[in-house]
């Protein structure tokens, strides 16, 4: 039931009613032609320096945590619905920020809103803080007046995309510090161990088997040109990373993400979560279809579903349905193509997107425990090759002179 409360006065505008939480406030009037304005010893415009703006500053301060948001759109959405008027709600959450960007950034929010702007005009002019997705929601929510039902949606959305996020993190979690911790003792081994058994064979004179000259080899490089290591690593990652700023790299790199045996198929199904709860919740507000699919592709953050989803953004805009140009796109599952289908037949689409993303989001949580199961054993079986190559390789002669003198 929407709720209905009474708050003070905003830039000269009552809020009262039934669910309009909150209303877009007349703008304060401009000051009297007569107002007199500062000048200089000669009369002309004084040319002090321009004032202190916040928005200058914000980009300085390191970015704002997906966790922050969740909890702001959470806290604001119980405060609004509660009644409590939107200057206060403002303050209140600038105030509890441990983030100083993020709190800087909202109570710039205030000041615009106290100006007499719009929340969504006011968040729109501080992208570092609220993308474009929580602009349109909140922009249809204070058209409908249910901004704060649309908060709620919003602060579920995110939730459930930091839930996301952060399983697939825990299952790397271990695979990554494994394979450090194989890297820093085969880099051990090569540095320190190897050289003194390289001096003991050179000492004696004995024959070395081709796997012990390799592993001597490397450790000879290991030991005069680590620092090439490093650097050819640098690079490498630099590399990638200027690849993948380009469109074409980072559609290639997306493609080849989503093809892998066992991560492609986890990362295909985050996307599709992602897919249908932003979609779901963009027209659960009100947002128009064409708008919400632009909006849509352009958060998806891989560039092969954003390709598809403008491809159905434009057969919508020329009068088809979705589901043909999803099935094109050879990106979702057929279980999705019907399911929007039937949404879209039955009127109810944003309810069985809503559904989609409930289904693909559990679906996440078993996949990545399958990706666990199935990473740990191999990484386990490569350390043990590794490790036990290198050890193995250096006691093949110690093997062969003991056989030869027990002979």
């Amino acid at each position: 039931m929407p709720s209905s409360y009474s708050g003070s006065k905003l830039a000269g505008l009552s809020r009262s009613g039934a669910g309009a939480a909150v209303a877009p406030a007349r703008r304060t009037p401009p000051l009297p032609a007569s107002a007199p304005k500062p000048t200089g010893k000669s009369g002309q415009k004084s040319t002090s320096p321009p004032a202190f703006s916040l928005r200058n500053l914000l980009p300085s301060m390191g970015s704002i945590k997906t966790r922050d948001r969740a909890i702001f759109f959470r806290q604001f959405s119980v405060m609004i619905g509660s009644g409590l008027p939107l200057i206060q709600c403002l303050d209140v959450l600038a105030s509890n920020q441990e983030s100083l960007r993020f709190s800087l950034a909202i109570t710039s929010v205030r000041t615009a809103v106290e100006e007499g702007s719009t929340l969504s005009g006011a968040m729109r002019d501080h992208p570092e803080a609220f993308d474009n997705l929580s602009v349109n929601l909140v922009e249809a929510g204070e058209a409908a007046g249910i901004l704060d039902t649309v908060l709620q949606r919003l602060a579920t959305y995110v939730e459930k995309a930091l839930k996301m996020r952060n399983a697939l993190k825990s299952a790397l979690v271990y695979p990554a510090a494994v394979v450090g911790m194989a890297i820093l003792i085969v880099g051990a081994l090569l540095k320190w161990v190897v050289p003194i058994f390289s001096t003991l064979f050179v000492g004696l004179g004995v024959p070395l088997p081709l796997p012990t000259r390799i592993v001597m080899g490397l450790s000879a490089f290991v030991g005069s040109y680590w620092w090439a290591v490093f650097l050819a690593v640098g690079a490498t990652y630099y590399g990638i990373n200027r690849y993948r700023r380009t469109p074409h790299g980072r559609y290639r790199t997306d493609r080849l993400l989503l093809q892998l045996p066992v991560l492609g198929n986890v990362l295909r199904k985050i996307a599709v979560a992602r897919f249908a709860r932003t979609m779901g919740t963009l027209l659960s507000s009100g947002v128009p279809i064409l708008e919400g699919l632009a909006i849509t592709a352009r958060t998806s953050g891989n560039a092969v579903i954003e390709e598809g989803l403008f491809k159905v953004r434009k057969a919508v805009e020329e009068g088809r349905n979705m589901v043909d140009p999803l099935r094109e796109a050879k990106v979702f599952p057929s279980m999705v193509c019907h399911m929007v289908d039937v949404g879209e037949a039955t009127g109810a689409l944003d309810t069985m997107l809503h559904k989609i993303a409930d289904f693909y989001e559990d679906d996440v949580d078993i996949a990545t425990k399958d990706l666990l199961a199935s990473l740990e054993p191999l990484i386990i079986g490569v350390l043990g090759v590794v490790v036990g190559g290198i050890v193995l390789s250096l006691y093949m002669p110690l093997f062969s002179m003991i056989s030869k003198l027990a002979g």
